[in-house]
């Protein structure tokens, strides 16, 4: 995956935008230059979504801070989003970014998520960018083999840690499960195990969630 991952420069004023923001130049230019280029199709449209940290300090229902913030369908689009927006060490402690296919909303209650689960890879702090981008290379890019199984990702900035998750849609498919799993593992190039934990455990259990697979 080595020529999709290199990453496009950010334009100026990218720290003092808020997160989630968008860049707006003002004149147009940019679009008009996109414009004149052929567009290549996505396979899928995609959304990202994000979880405002400070809405999650207040006694709100879980999943009403989560806002969709754009739906792309071509690589274009994908890429002036991805150097327009913080990347996952500039969001604060308790953010969570999402991308999951068009239609999906990245919680639980979701029909399309309900009955599946997540993999999850867990970094140091300032360390899942890399894991982020190249995550989402592959999702957009169509890399996996059950690629109709996947929901979408999430990297979640914690005070200690950071994480990715992939979303899938059935739990119960244990063949593929796994081989998303070692799949994902081989794209990002992580050498640790990563274990798999059903959306319905983890509502029942909390943070004592077992995996049900481990790869």
């Amino acid at each position: 995956m080595a020529e999709d991952t290199e990453t496009r420069p950010a334009s100026a004023g990218a720290e003092e935008r808020e997160e989630g923001e968008i860049a707006d130049d003002g004149d147009g230019s940019a679009a008009a230059a996109a414009g004149r280029v052929s567009a290549h199709p996505l396979e899928n449209a995609w959304t990202f979504w994000f979880d405002n940290p400070q809405g999650k300090s207040r006694a709100v229902a879980w999943g009403s801070t989560i806002h969709p913030i754009h739906t792309f369908s071509t690589v274009e689009d994908f890429w002036s989003l991805y150097n327009n927006i913080h990347h996952p060490s500039k969001l604060n402690v308790g953010a969570d970014f999402h991308c999951f296919k068009d239609k999906i909303e990245p919680k639980w209650e979701d029909p399309i998520c309900a009955n599946g689960g997540k993999w999850t890879i867990s970094c140091g702090k300032g360390k899942s960018d890399t894991f982020w981008l190249h995550t989402l290379l592959a999702l957009i890019g169509e890399q996996f083999d059950f690629g109709d199984e996947i929901c979408g990702a999430v990297v979640s900035v914690r005070r200690n840690q950071e994480r990715v998750a992939i979303w899938t849609k059935n739990a119960a498919n244990e063949t593929a499960q796994i081989s998303i799993g070692k799949q994902w593992k081989e794209f990002l190039d992580y050498k640790d195990s990563i274990g798999f934990v059903d959306h319905e455990d983890a509502k029942r259990s909390d943070k004592s969630a077992k995996n049900r697979y481990t790869v």
